[in-house]
């Protein structure tokens, strides 16, 4: 971790969505200032300024020259950002800084003009629910040293989490937060709809959702496998698939994540006791 620190920063956020919508306060609240914001929908940047004092609204990319700010964080989708950088006009040198986990640092090849760089924080956002910004993890990276310098020090205002992370690292991290975060949330809402057709909390299963990701963290997943799949039990393999006979995309589902982990090896944890029946 740099030694470097830095005073109150001047940003312009580009872009309202749920990580800018985050982000936004989150600066604010670490002593920096959120001078401009600029959205495709103007009433989001509205409902986003309003919330952070002093900051404006752009309406435009369209302009001579963006206003002068110390930082410029872009936290749009992916396919926005080669689109802003080609549009939009940012004063000479000016640090710009992506907020994605998988576009590489060299999408700011064709800008010369600018010193480029990634502030990727590693969490998910929603609409409603406040993160804690000093357990994000947050994946630095620039094109040059004093560059990166800045984006460390301004990371680590809202984090105790800041790490240089290179484009390939990067990207390896995202595809594994997918599985973790996102493939784990679409599972879930499977485990939710097949518990209502029961009349059957979701909640139910909050015990073994926090023991099966504590142990996760504790462990390497694939030694703490349990399950019917893992112990090769095809009488309650079949029954399952009898029972998801009527939802034929989750049974295909079942089928192929049941296939991996028989694949994958025994199930065996790392103790050798072998594993913990469900």
């Amino acid at each position: 971790m740099t030694p470097f620190h830095t005073s109150s920063l001047r940003v312009v956020l580009l872009g309202a969505g749920r990580v800018a919508s985050q982000l936004g306060p989150a600066l604010v609240q670490a002593g920096h200032q959120v001078v401009h914001i600029w959205s495709r929908t103007t009433a989001s940047a509205e409902a986003l300024a309003a919330l952070l004092p002093g900051a404006q609204v752009l309406p435009s990319l369209d302009m001579a020259s963006l206003p002068v700010a110390d930082v410029y964080l872009l936290a749009v989708p992916d396919a926005a950002i080669p689109v802003l950088l080609a549009q939009a006009h940012f004063p000479a040198n000016a640090l710009v800084a992506h907020t994605s986990g998988t576009v590489p640092l060299s999408v700011f090849s064709g800008c010369p003009e600018v010193r480029g760089g990634v502030f990727y924080p590693l969490q998910t956002f929603s609409q409603g629910r406040d993160v804690d910004w000093q357990t994000v993890p947050l994946c630095i990276e620039a094109t040059g040293p004093a560059a990166e310098e800045l984006l460390l020090a301004l990371g680590a205002t809202l984090s105790r989490s800041v790490q240089r992370v290179g484009t390939p690292q990067r990207q390896s991290i995202h595809i594994a937060a997918v599985f973790a975060c996102n493939f784990t949330n679409h599972l879930l809402g499977i485990s939710h709809a097949l518990l209502q057709q029961q009349a059957l909390p979701l909640a139910l299963l909050g015990p073994l959702l926090q023991e099966t990701v504590e142990k996760a963290l504790a462990y390497p997943p694939f030694t703490v496998q349990t399950g019917p799949a893992a112990r090769h039990d095809t009488p309650t393999l079949d029954r399952h698939r009898a029972a998801l006979a009527g939802h034929t995309q989750w049974l295909e589902i079942y089928n192929l994540l049941t296939d991996s982990i028989q694949r994958q090896g025994t199930g065996l944890p790392a103790n050798n006791q072998g594993p913990v029946k469900l």
